[in-house]
Order: structure tokens, then sequence, then C-alpha cells
């Protein structure tokens, strides 16, 4: 287990990496994909040993050796919650339903990240991740193909009526069509059974951030924005987690 969960976490620092740099640069220029990294504040290419997840990002003292301008923390966020992930995946299931259970994180951590930041489920990440969740189905990963089959259309159908019928009461549009599709990937992945649990988590979730924001000061009322997305992607994964280590997964 402790070998798994060590190769875990190395893997989720690389991919972290990845997701630190996607959040902060969306839409993913040729750079991000194909060229070398550079600073986003004066373009001077990043030498490889500050690439190495974390401790590069600790040897600059979160600066750029060029410019001296500090680095956006969501890297060294991002490189750590992958390892997390990669970590408690790998322990918990060390075979391919933790190798499904780190990419369902890995991707979950994206698109939290970028809501979270943006206010943005871009459905080049969700189309794509329920689509994963399905293939995973179709190769036996549990839950059962009809389950997963199901949760799509549950998810996505529920999300959507509740953003029509807020709309329509209120003349305000409370929930964006990128929540849906997330919903219905996250049911992709857990089945349908699951989500009642994960919109509970969400909403607990959201409370605690609403409490958080009134206690540091700020103002909370019906028109404060909080990321739906975010706290969906991080009740799910944790729902995931649970089911794991309950082996019901």
């Amino acid at each position: 287990m402790i070998l798994w969960g060590l190769t875990g976490a190395l893997a989720g620092l690389v991919v972290g990496s990845f997701i630190g740099a996607l959040a902060t640069r969306w839409p993913p220029d040729a750079g991000l994909l194909l060229g070398r990294s550079r600073c986003d504040a004066c373009r001077h290419s990043i030498q490889a040993r500050h690439l190495i997840p974390v401790v590069g990002h600790l040897a600059l003292r979160g600066r750029c050796a060029a410019c001296g301008v500090p680095i956006d923390r969501m890297h060294l966020v991002a490189e750590l919650a992958g390892a997390t992930i990669g970590t408690l995946a790998f322990a918990f299931s060390p075979n391919a339903n933790g190798f499904a259970g780190a990419l369902f994180g890995w991707w979950l951590l994206a698109l939290a990240l970028l809501d979270g930041r943006f206010f943005l489920l871009p459905v080049a990440l969700t189309i794509p991740l329920a689509l994963i969740g399905i293939a995973a189905g179709v190769v036996g990963i549990p839950p059962l193909l009809l389950d997963r089959c199901v949760g799509v259309g549950a998810g996505y159908l529920a999300f959507s009526l509740i953003a029509y019928v807020y709309q329509k009461r209120t003349g305000r549009s409370g929930l964006g069509a990128g929540d849906a599709k997330l919903a219905g990937a996250i049911g992709a992945w857990l089945g349908w059974q699951s989500l009642p649990l994960v919109v509970l988590g969400s909403g607990i979730l959201g409370l605690t951030w609403a409490t958080w924001l009134h206690a540091r000061g700020g103002k909370v009322d019906r028109h404060t924005r909080l990321p739906l997305g975010t706290l969906l992607a991080i009740s799910a994964w944790g729902q995931w987690l649970y089911l794991t280590a309950v082996g019901a997964f």
C-alpha cells in the first residue's frame, strides 16, 4: 500500500503541475501543450530544475527567477492537491479502479480550480469526463454501466430543470449549463444512486464557505456567487473515496 501510495503521489505531482498551468491559462495555448514553460509575467523560459513540482516553487520562494514577480499560488495548490488525490486513490485501491479514481479526481480538480477562479466549466472538459466515465463502466469498473448511464441523464436533467425553474421564478440565472453537464459527468462516474449525497455534500460545503466569507467580514446574501462546480467536484470525489474505502467500488 505504501509503494502504491508513493506512486500515486509522484504521478499526482506531475499531473497537478499540468493542471495548475491549465487552470491559470485557459483556454490552453500551444505553448502550454507543446512548448517550454514560461513565466506568465515576463515570458522568460523556466529552467528545468525550477519545474520540479513543489520543490521548484519552494526553491524560488514563490517568485520568478528572472523578474521576481510572485508565482500564482494556484500552481502549488494544484500540485499538492494532485499528489493527495493520487496518494489516496492508489493507496485505497491499488488496481484499475484506483487508477480510474485518480483520473476522476484529477479531472475534477481541473474543473474545480477553473470554476473557483473564473466561474467556468468548459464543455471541452465536462463532456470528455462523462464519456470516460461511461467507458470505465464498459470495461467493468464499478459501478454498473446501467447505473452510470442513468446517472448521466439524471444529473443533467435534474440540474437543467432546477436552472429553468429558478430563472422563471426569479428572472435571474442561478445555475449555468456547465453545472448541469458536470452533474451528468459525475453521474457517469458514480452512478445515479450517489447523486443525492453528492448534492447534499456540495450544499454543506457551500454553507461552510458562505459562513467563512461572513466571518471574514464579507457580504453574504442571495446575490452572493459561489462556484457550484467546485463544490460538486469536491463532494463527488469525496463520495468516490468513501465508496472505495467501504468496499462499495
